[in-house]
């Protein structure tokens, strides 16, 4: 199994939406549900940094 580090770019209504960082990283973590073979790492400008698992 490897790992690839991707970068998925984030919706602008997530950051608008957030009332703090905790709730930028909820947001976020719902969003990537959409992507289940991708892991968030970090969140860097408007993309989230993830591994994704083959």
């Amino acid at each position: 199994m490897n790992d690839y580090k991707t970068n998925v770019l984030l919706p602008a209504w997530i950051f608008e939406q957030a009332k703090d960082k905790e709730h930028l990283k909820q947001l976020v973590l719902e969003y990537m549900q959409r992507y289940p073979d991708y892991v968030v790492k970090s969140v860097k400008k408007k993309f989230a940094v993830c591994e994704r698992r083959e």
